[in-house]
């Protein structure tokens, strides 16, 4: 499987391209990263430095990778944090190059735009950018269940309500959704959960809630259920995969007491997932 992926990078610590890219090495996966900005580290810690790339630059990058003749062979065109509005039209041009090189090929996209708890922390365009035109170009989007209910108008929390969120994006275009920061009111304490739907029916997976906050590990998230679903196309196994190897990650980590995901520390999690959580279809 080849992997070309549209994200930022950092140079510090592991987010965008810098928190998804070995994962899927690790598992096999041959990626061509293109960065969007390439910053010191990611703007969490209110100080940076390093460029945000222009988007021309971006897609000087893009076209040099198809004078190779590369597109034939790109299964899975993936993108994440889009820092500016120019971004998005790179990116969508790339998809449509990269289908018309290769047919089976996917566009995933993880439209990153906040969550329940710091609201939407992207320039105010591109929540509607994403909503409007990018959303509705993918084949595979994995939102949180806040930015779900900005996609669609809606305010999910139960299950219910949450797969007819679901079904409402489906409708607009991409056919698989995950939805990752489930938080149902009637779901035990301590707990989280994860959805994937697709045209075979929905699964949920529910994991222990560890009391962090852990940049990137959304990246890996959609990396890891993109590449695994692309692969078998079962996207109740590729939910129990990505949940068993982001549950160890986010594990270690917590354990470390480090502040930057153990994106190294966590290999085998990634290679050999233990497979600790049951996943239920609920459709």
């Amino acid at each position: 499987m080849k992997v070309l992926s549209i994200q930022s990078a950092v140079a510090y610590g592991h987010v965008g391209n810098s928190a998804a890219v070995f994962p899927l090495q690790r598992i096999g996966v041959e990626v061509m990263p293109v960065y969007t900005v390439n910053f010191s580290n990611h703007t969490g810690y209110g100080a940076w430095r390093g460029p945000m790339i222009d988007p021309d630059d971006v897609r000087a990058v893009i076209d040099g990778i198809e004078d190779r003749g590369a597109f034939a062979d790109v299964d899975v065109i993936l993108s994440g944090y889009q820092g500016g509005e120019g971004i998005a039209d790179v990116i969508l041009d790339a998809v449509a190059r990269v289908k018309a090189a290769n047919p089976g090929a996917i566009y995933a996209c993880d439209p990153v735009m906040g969550n329940a708890k710091s609201g939407c922390f992207v320039a105010p365009a591109i929540p509607v950018l994403l909503r409007d035109r990018v959303v509705p170009a993918a084949d595979l989007i994995t939102p949180n269940q806040f930015e779900l209910g900005y996609l669609t108008g809606t305010e999910p929390d139960t299950l219910e309500s949450t797969l007819a969120s679901v079904d409402l994006v489906r409708a607009s275009g991409p056919a698989t959704v995950l939805v990752t920061s489930v938080e149902r009111p009637d779901r035990p304490e301590g707990t989280i959960e994860m959805l994937a739907v697709d045209d075979r029916g929905a699964w949920i997976v529910q994991t222990p809630h560890l009391p962090m906050k852990a940049n990137g590990s959304g990246d890996v998230t959609a990396a890891l259920f993109t590449a695994h679903y692309r692969s078998t196309g079962d996207a109740g196994d590729a939910l129990a995969r990505t949940a068993s190897s982001v549950f160890d990650l986010l594990s270690n980590t917590h354990a470390s007491g480090e502040r930057e995901l153990q994106l190294i520390e966590s290999q085998e999690a990634y290679a050999h997932p233990r497979m600790q959580f049951e996943v239920r279809q609920v459709r």
